[in-house]
């Protein structure tokens, strides 16, 4: 049977049609991945567009300031609870280990700096926190969205999680500010904001994600608390 040129050119629309709308069927509301950010030791970061914000998808990883000042390595658990200045550390002391995977823990005085973040991006205010659980449908709901999905890092039954905006939190635990001990690796993840609440605690709500809810919670904490860092761009 011939087919005429118009029968051909009409079948050829309503193919690409059909493929179009398969691909967007599969993927209506997928994330939007930018162009990679390297902080001032070249460690590389990808980003993601959720909502009007564009955030990192990975924790910090700098030993830097980004004007190439060194931040201090606290290692030993006394010091670290003793100092009121910025430090920096990775869980348990291991970078070989937790480094790629969760970033390095940062205390609030290194976050008070305001020179932690790579040019174009800061330390999230709480505000900014609050923006992307509004656009995710409040906290109650937000954390299932923006955690990595399953148990590779999360623990059983990592709740709810679809990491549907690409965020990809991972728990990277944390170091106690009085003890200096570290905790929850596998099972929280504690993020700074750069919004303080007075001289001892930060309304940094360290925000926190755990293992077990589909929430954001936010809480006050002390300034020795050795938490996570996600940038977000100016």
């Amino acid at each position: 049977m011939n087919m005429s040129m118009k029968d051909f050119l009409l079948g050829t629309v309503v193919v690409a049609m059909w493929f179009l709308a398969g691909c967007s069927a599969r993927n209506p509301t997928g994330p939007t991945y930018g162009n990679n950010v390297t902080d001032i030791d070249g460690n590389v970061y990808h980003v993601v567009t959720i909502g009007t914000q564009t955030w990192m998808v990975e924790n910090l990883k700098a030993t830097r300031y980004n004007d190439g000042t060194a931040i201090p390595l606290v290692t030993d658990s006394v010091a670290w609870n003793a100092l009121s200045t910025p430090e920096y550390c990775w869980y348990n002391n291991n970078s070989i280990t937790y480094k790629n995977t969760y970033g390095a823990l940062y205390n609030w005085y290194t976050v008070n700096t305001g020179k932690l973040a790579p040019t174009g991006w800061h330390v999230p205010a709480d505000s900014e926190w609050s923006v992307l659980t509004t656009y995710l449908g409040g906290e109650s709901v937000a954390g299932g969205k923006l955690k990595e999905t399953g148990t590779t890092h999360w623990g059983s039954p990592n709740t709810a999680a679809t990491n549907e905006t690409g965020f990809t939190a991972l728990p990277g635990g944390c170091r106690d500010g009085i003890y200096g001990t570290f905790h929850d690796v596998g099972h929280g993840g504690f993020w700074w904001s750069a919004t303080a609440y007075d001289a001892t605690y930060s309304w940094s709500l360290v925000r926190y994600m755990d293992y077990g809810s589909a929430n954001v919670y936010s809480t006050t904490t002390i300034s020795n608390n050795g938490y996570s860092v996600r940038c977000v761009q100016d």
